[in-house]
């Protein structure tokens, strides 16, 4: 039996934001009823500051992913959608107090559904329709998702893939591929797990960014049909140039970002990515 927080218990027993909400400026809508878990957000947004005034939500799912949604609904109000975007689903489940292990696939829901919301309301599309090859036939999760997840939250078995996808979780036919896919991420890995960071000298800090750049950043970008080129390297201000799908996003700041965090973790922490 699964140990669940007094603020999952009281946010499953007394959710807050609960409802569809009347004539609403954007809906972001995930997951399936068929597979398990659903997940409709609803959003009020003050055209003028482009901050979120209320949110509200309608879930089907367990007391995990209806204490998640109700904690999403919490945090983003009152804040601008950029802001909103970089709420991750951690950040959901540390507003619990956290979540089993095997029920952050209903924080990952909440993210997700953020992100539909947010695109809708700014015309694009969401990650989550991004193409990609359905991996898990249970649970239809793409190959897509799967990666976008295992990076975001440095996922490294198939039990933690199940855990925040909920990917493998049935028939287990899927497996084999998300071991792969797992390999493929972390085969090239170019600093170890837990080994310290020497000093770089300015020759080996522009070198391990064109590195990390061409064999962990492009590829899975191109795999969106987006793709990204390094301009140049000014101390610590890294100068890119997304091109192809990203370069006319309308999530290109999160994109950018997302590259800072991976040279943040892979080189230097005083990196800061700069797109043209």
């Amino acid at each position: 039996m699964w140990e669940y927080t007094d603020k999952v218990r009281d946010l499953f027993l007394h959710p807050k934001n609960v409802g569809e909400l009347e004539k609403p400026d954007s809906v972001g809508e995930v997951g399936s009823i068929v597979c398990g878990d659903a997940l409709k957000l609803f959003l009020k947004v003050d055209k003028e500051t482009n901050r979120i005034t209320d949110a509200t939500f309608q879930t089907f799912g367990c007391a995990s992913a209806i204490a998640s949604s109700s904690a999403l609904t919490e945090i983003i109000k009152g804040k601008t959608l950029d802001e909103a975007l970089k709420v991750t689903n951690q950040d959901i489940a540390d507003f619990l107090g956290g979540l089993p292990r095997e029920k952050m696939h209903c924080s990952v829901m909440g993210r997700e559904a953020l992100e539909a919301a947010v695109a809708n309301y700014r015309g694009g599309k969401p990650r989550e329709a991004e193409e990609g090859e359905i991996i898990c036939q249970c649970y239809g999760i793409t190959d897509q998702k799967i990666k976008h997840v295992i990076m975001e939250n440095k996922l490294r078995t198939v039990e933690d893939v199940t855990n925040y996808t909920k990917a493998g979780g049935g028939c287990g036919g899927c497996v084999p591929e998300i071991e792969k896919i797992l390999k493929e991420i972390w085969s090239e890995k170019i600093i170890e797990e837990g080994k310290p960071k020497k000093r770089l000298t300015n020759i080996q800090k522009i070198s391990l960014i064109k590195e990390i750049i061409e064999k962990e950043i492009r590829p899975l970008l191109q795999s969106d049909g987006g793709d990204v080129e390094l301009v140049d390297v000014d101390g610590n201000i890294v100068i890119v140039s997304l091109r192809g799908m990203c370069r006319e996003c309308l999530m290109a700041d999160v994109t950018a970002k997302n590259i800072e965090k991976k040279l943040k973790e892979l080189v230097s922490e005083e990196l800061v990515v700069e797109a043209e």
